[in-house]
């Protein structure tokens, strides 16, 4: 296992980030790994060498957060860099099983300070390393909501915060003004893959730049794509369902675009993807889902130092923008927008330069 500062703090994180988000909720299909299991898993992490750990308060209302206390207890709480999320009223808005509607969103300072409490309750700790805006919105940003997280952390309840974007792909000028404008927020969460790789990419390119924060890729598989466990006519009943097919049927067409890399690596395809998020400089952590201990251990051993060489990098950036030559009905989904009056924008490239002025 390698690991990485995060830029502006003294945290050494596992290159493996542990995402407990999936367990007790059906959002991904059914899961395996719940409680018992699910805490056998943190514990296997931890012996593999992984001590970042990323929860969220709204993840099956509280539970996902109450897995964490056997954990904690199993490494040492000093050994275990924690991480959770903040945001979504749940206590008021409790939302319906199996919908995937958004529910209330609070990021007052009342309401903030409310939750981080009842997280280290939950987690039976006194503190978090990291505390995530999760979800937050360009009309949610003020400077309230930056003097909030900073008494916090004067608190000492918090030791550096951060903000995850979402829900799916998108969030531009979220990330944007993150990176340039807060420079006490030391990472930015977000979807980004080989096969989606906007606007992770801008964000990996402006992090490098400015140094102040590091990128945290979730979804690092392109929802399964890039593990090679699908074939052309699965259908799912989960977030999955939402995916535009053709995600699924030019998304297997372009695996078998980038298979001498991976076999060039000598790894599965799986960590293949992993290996190329880790290339980037300014990525400190990468979160797949973790369903089962082959997944685990698979993952983890992706984690090995080993990286793309730069030719490697821009020949799957030239597929990206090019569409894998598959045409446009292969292009990359679109991206969430807060600006567009439709709600989203096509999924393209925006150099440094042209990057949101905010």
């Amino acid at each position: 296992m390698q690991y990485r500062i995060i830029p502006g703090t003294t945290l050494n994180v596992s290159e493996l980030s542990f995402g407990n988000f999936m367990y007790g909720s059906h959002m991904w299909g059914k899961t395996p790994a719940d409680a018992p299991e699910g805490i056998r898993l943190q514990n296997l992490a931890c012996d593999l060498g992984v001590n970042f750990f990323d929860t969220g308060d709204a993840y099956s209302n509280g539970h996902a957060e109450r897995l964490m206390v056997d954990t904690l207890k199993y490494a040492g709480r000093d050994k275990i860099i924690l991480s959770t999320k903040f945001g979504y009223d749940f206590y008021g808005d409790p939302g319906t099983s199996g919908s995937h509607k958004e529910r209330k969103q609070d990021f007052s300072e009342k309401f903030v300070t409310f939750a981080l409490e009842q997280s280290l309750s939950r987690m039976q700790t006194d503190h978090v390393e990291l505390y995530q805006a999760h979800n937050m919105k360009l009309p949610q940003m003020n400077d309230e909501f930056v003097r909030t997280m900073e008494k916090l952390v004067a608190s000492g309840k918090v030791r550096h915060w951060g903000i995850a974007l979402g829900p799916a792909i998108g969030w531009r000028e979220e990330g944007v003004i993150a990176l340039k404008q807060w420079k006490n927020c030391c990472t930015v969460q977000t979807v980004f893959n080989m096969l989606e790789q906007h606007p992770g990419r801008e964000f990996a390119e402006l992090a490098a730049e400015t140094k102040t924060a590091g990128i945290m890729a979730r979804v690092p598989h392109s929802s399964g794509i890039l593990q090679d466990i699908y074939s052309p006519n699965d259908t799912f009943d989960d977030h999955r369902k939402f995916r535009d097919k053709n995600w699924l049927i030019y998304g297997l067409k372009k695996v078998e675009k980038l298979r001498h890399i991976q076999k060039a690596h000598h790894c599965t395809m799986a960590q293949l993807a992993l290996k190329w998020l880790l290339t980037w400089p300014a990525l400190v952590s990468v979160q797949p889902n973790i369903l089962t201990e082959a997944e685990l251990r698979e993952f983890a051993s992706a984690c090995d130092g080993d990286k793309l060489t730069p030719a490697e990098m821009n020949e799957i950036q030239s597929f990206v923008e090019s569409d894998f030559d598959f045409g446009p009905e292969a292009h990359a989904c679109d991206l969430k927008s807060s600006v567009d009056a439709t709600g989203h924008t096509r999924s393209h490239y925006q150099r440094g330069e042209a990057l949101p002025a905010v």
